[in-house]
């Protein structure tokens, strides 16, 4: 008989024990992508025919949001509430392949264009660069960006 009741426990407290069980699959931890996360922008140049600009950065916070499906950027002057700039949209992230698709802006020229980059993530760095040219907003130059990863404060 004794056998009989620890084969029937066993039978019904196994399956409980499995990682499989719909009480234990949201503590899982979710794989990201090493591209989402909050960006701030730490360097940046732009070359535009024959001029290279080293964007100063020492008055103004540049961030970019990237979550598994979209990205948001927010440019604001420190201190004032002029100059503030923000965007968004959908992208792809394949190796280091990375394109912006702009879907949120104040520039209507610039709205469902595709931009497409070279992202490499180092660390804790994004650096980013490529070829932005739309001939509608008269845009033709190349850039290069790094941003760091802004830490968590939990």
């Amino acid at each position: 008989m004794k056998p009989i009741v620890i084969m029937l426990l066993a039978i019904f407290l196994l399956p409980s024990c499995s990682d499989n069980n719909e009480e234990t699959k949201h503590l899982k931890p979710k794989i990201i992508n090493p591209i989402e996360g909050s960006w701030k922008l730490v360097y940046a140049h732009i070359l535009e025919k024959d001029s290279l600009q080293v964007k100063d950065l020492s008055k103004t916070d540049f961030i970019k949001i990237i979550n598994a499906t979209h990205f948001a950027f927010f440019n604001q002057e420190e201190g004032t509430s002029e100059n503030f700039m923000a965007g968004g949209g959908s992208y792809t992230f394949n190796g280091s392949d990375y394109a912006e698709t702009l879907e949120f802006i104040n520039a209507p020229d610039y709205r469902g264009h595709v931009f497409p980059f070279k992202a490499e993530i180092k660390g804790d760095s994004l650096i980013q660069q490529g070829h932005e040219k739309l001939e509608a907003a008269g845009l033709d130059r190349y850039i290069l960006e790094k941003y760091v990863r802004i830490k968590s404060k939990n």
